[in-house]
């Protein structure tokens, strides 16, 4: 592996494949997740759920359920009057007056079998006064019907911009050059609209938590979390309790996406647990449940392009207007980021955005895997292959004409540098890859093929104070315990950590123990599991904890070996003079502190510390939007190769390709197996993938029997990817994320192959044979 920029470590277990450090725990079932997990006199939780998608409730009547023999607890709203939300305040944990989407809880019951807990809620009565349903948020922004009346009065984070009278949530807008002089220097100007709906993030496993509320006042939640610090943080701000008094466990998760990032049910559990203190009570989501938990934003997106007859783009001007759905939950950070990211990988000198968050009478809009960017880079790759149609140039050499390169200026302002990311290097090896230009034979007849390629990148979306922590705690034997909160949902972080470590502490990993699961009350402190993050910020805060514990450790030895703790190597099993080698101690004999022959003993034990934060983000104006709210960036490019049956309209996946340039690639196994998986998740809102509600917002996919997502007979039999490894200046193993960005441009790299098949642009998601057929029909 080389670089142009080295790394301070040597390298000799970064880089190489590795087996998964929790594969044996997975495949024999010994990985305990919160469906796995039950204590004695356990209850069990179920809810009832609002039948309508908007409207008052008049009356809930629990009487009936109260009667039903083992039923132990029932609440309400007005047992819980509080808010959650992570950005912006605004959801009940059940609501106590107002329904805003079918499914959202009105009462909950704890009995003692799930059975017991669904005949009380059934027998729960709920009288509602209906309001009018809005399911547009273009028609939302108007403000005839105010899903959130008191929207001014909640709580949020100064950096959100609400619009109350339009149910605007937050406003994000970005503002560089002038964009009338950079429309007035175009030659041709391409304006278009473009659109997808709400998407299911569909993990293996659905949402669960089990509370327990002692006698001390102190509250232990297990639960499916991606981020267990900031559902403690969320919980103890919600219930108005000290963090002190609350506990996050979250064990091994089956999958997240974003859907288990923030708060979500946990707090129904916490509220039936309060009332019955000294008993664990459980909740787990049906699918039905979870889908209606949490969805990926839907998105309407107008796009205005100036460009020069040679292809040079001067400005650019962009509308995005987010489906939120009922409750802002991490819409509001989503909207932020697809704002201040647009364009994405490609420079225009004058810019302006305006990105909504806004209400409507659907399933709450929060986080999903490329947050905000897939959709984002739907709309802006869409109109690059549109500009670059009536140039009448091939759309790759218009991008290759326009990526951002170092000394070039991004939408916040930010100057690239050499070690930012190569877009240009991705995207010639995406086109490479699927040999892009060539042809290829169809199946049979009245079937034709084409190929498209399209770009994206991506930062992390975090605050200016988004630290991470490791503690390396070294035993007898030399042997280690390494502690780091992000939680492992699939991503391989738990390999990836202990690569790291034996690299950054010189032993072999095989000596290295990652504790799972993760606990607030015991492991160091960590931001979320969100944002592509990890491998930066614990790679970081991971060699700070190496380098202290190594340097308790030579600091010991030195008394020992009679030399400074400069001359002294740390290697696997021995502490040795670098100019001697033969003059040594072995580590076991260091750890714990070393004990001469007479009983006098010195040092130990050693337990390293290491913390960082991303000291260089700033707050972004808000009125312009320039600042720097990124502190690295993936570059990536995404290639698709499609075949049509011009009978049908069915479309079907030949091949796909992705080139990401994400810094050193610490396992290539599972970096591989990330880049797949993205590819083929992505596949799933390009083809069939969405929400679908009647026209009285009632939702129509809610099982997996109506909402489809990608199985193996659609995965296409060619699959290929590879690595561009810019060594990341700002991370001691030059590593970023990877894990978020396969999905993101995989729509628009398929959009962009049906024109190049039949030469018709879908500006619409999912890519269904219908809208291929009535666009061929509207060709001919």
């Amino acid at each position: 592996m080389k670089y142009k920029y080295q790394s301070p470590i040597k390298f000799e277990y970064v880089g190489k494949p590795m087996n998964r450090v929790d594969a044996i725990e997975k495949v024999t079932g010994q990985a305990k997740y919160v469906t796995d997990m039950f204590f004695p006199n356990m209850l069990h939780a179920a809810i009832k759920k609002s039948p309508i998608p908007h409207g008052i409730i008049k009356k809930i009547d629990t009487s009936k359920a109260e009667k039903l023999p083992g039923v132990r607890a029932i609440v309400t709203g007005k047992d819980v009057p509080y808010r959650q939300g992570i950005y912006l305040v605004d959801r009940p944990i059940i609501t106590p007056d107002r329904v805003r989407y079918v499914g959202e809880p009105v009462a909950a019951v704890a009995a003692d079998s799930l059975d017991i807990a669904r005949q009380a809620v059934e027998l729960i009565e709920v009288e509602y006064e209906e309001l009018p349903v809005i399911q547009d948020p273009r028609e939302a922004m108007k403000g005839d019907v105010l899903i959130h009346p008191d929207l001014a009065n909640y709580d949020k984070l100064p950096l959100y911009n609400i619009e109350p009278e339009k149910n605007v949530f937050h406003h994000h807008k970005t503002r560089k050059g002038d964009v009338e002089k950079g429309f007035a220097e175009a030659d041709i100007i391409v304006e278009k609209e473009y659109s997808l709906p709400q998407m299911y993030h569909a993990p293996l496993e659905p949402h669960g938590a089990i509370a327990f509320w002692d006698y001390n006042e102190k509250l232990t939640v297990y639960s499916s979390a991606q981020s267990p610090f900031t559902l403690r943080n969320l919980i103890a701000h919600a219930f108005k309790l000290p963090r002190h008094k609350v506990r996050v466990i979250a064990p091994y998760v089956g999958g997240g996406f974003g859907a288990k990032a923030g708060i979500n049910m946990e707090g129904i559990v916490i509220a039936l647990s309060e009332k019955l203190k000294g008993r664990y009570i459980k909740l787990i989501y049906t699918r039905e449940e979870d889908i209606r938990a949490v969805v990926r934003q839907g998105m309407y997106a107008k796009i205005k392009t100036g460009v020069k007859k040679d292809g040079t783009i001067t400005a650019m001007e962009a509308t995005l207007i987010f489906d939120g759905g009922a409750y802002a939950e991490y819409g509001t950070n989503v909207v932020r980021a697809a704002g201040y990211t647009l364009p994405g990988s490609i420079y225009v000198p004058n810019l302006k955005t305006d990105s909504y968050g806004v209400y409507t009478n659907h399933f709450l809009g929060g986080a999903f895997r490329g947050f905000g960017h897939g959709e984002l880079h739907w709309a802006t790759e869409r109109n690059l292959d549109e500009v670059a149609q009536v140039l009448g140039m091939d759309p790759v050499e218009l991008r290759l004409k326009n990526l951002l390169k170092p000394g070039l200026t991004n939408s916040m302002g930010q100057t690239i540098h050499h070690d930012t990311g190569d877009p240009e290097a991705c995207l010639k090896k995406a086109a490479e890859l699927i040999e892009y230009g060539k042809k290829t034979e169809p199946s049979g007849p009245r079937k034709v093929r084409g190929k498209g390629l399209a770009t994206l990148v991506k930062a992390p979306a975090m605050p200016t104070n988004a630290g991470s922590a490791v503690i390396i705690k070294f035993h007898e034997d030399a042997t280690v315990t390494l502690q780091a909160s992000i939680q492992e949902i699939g991503q391989g972080f738990n390999t990836a950590v202990v690569q790291m470590a034996a690299d950054a502490l010189h032993i072999s990993p095989d000596k290295i123990h990652f504790v799972t699961p993760n606990d607030t009350d015991v492991n160091p402190y960590e931001w979320q599991t969100v944002a592509s993050r990890a491998l930066w910020t614990v790679g970081n805060a991971l060699y700070r904890a190496a380098e202290d514990a190594l340097n308790q450790i030579k600091n010991i030895a030195s008394q020992v070996l009679g030399v400074a703790p400069h001359n002294l190597e740390v290697e696997d099993d021995r502490v040795f003079v670098k100019y001697r080698p033969e003059k040594f101690i072995l580590l076991k004999d260091v750890v714990m502190g070393y004990t001469y022959p007479d009983g006098h003993a010195i040092g130990g034990p050693v337990i390293g510390r290491g913390s960082f934060v991303p000291e260089m983000l700033t707050n972004l104006d808000l009125e312009t939007g320039q600042g720097n709210a990124a502190a690295e960036w993936t570059f990536g490019a995404q290639g698709a190769e499609v075949e049509i049956d011009l009978d049908t309209g069915e479309l079907k996946i030949i091949q796909l390709v992705g080139v990401f340039d994400a810094g050193t690639i610490i396992n290539p196994i599972t970096a591989g197996g990330q880049v797949v998986g993205g590819m083929i998740q992505g596949m799933g809102p390009a083809i069939f993938e969405g929400i679908k509600y009647n026209e009285k917002g009632y939702p129509l996919t809610v099982s997996f029997t109506d909402y489809k997502i990608p199985t193996i007979a659609d995965i296409p039999d060619d699959i290929k990817y590879d690595f561009v490894q810019t060594f990341e200046e700002s991370s001691p193993f030059g590593a970023k994320g990877v894990g978020e960005h396969p999905m993101i441009s995989v729509p628009p790299a398929i959009a962009s192959a049906i024109y190049d098949a039949i030469g018709v642009n879908l500006r619409e998601l999912p890519l269904t044979a219908d809208k291929i057929l009535n666009a061929l029909d509207k060709k001919n």
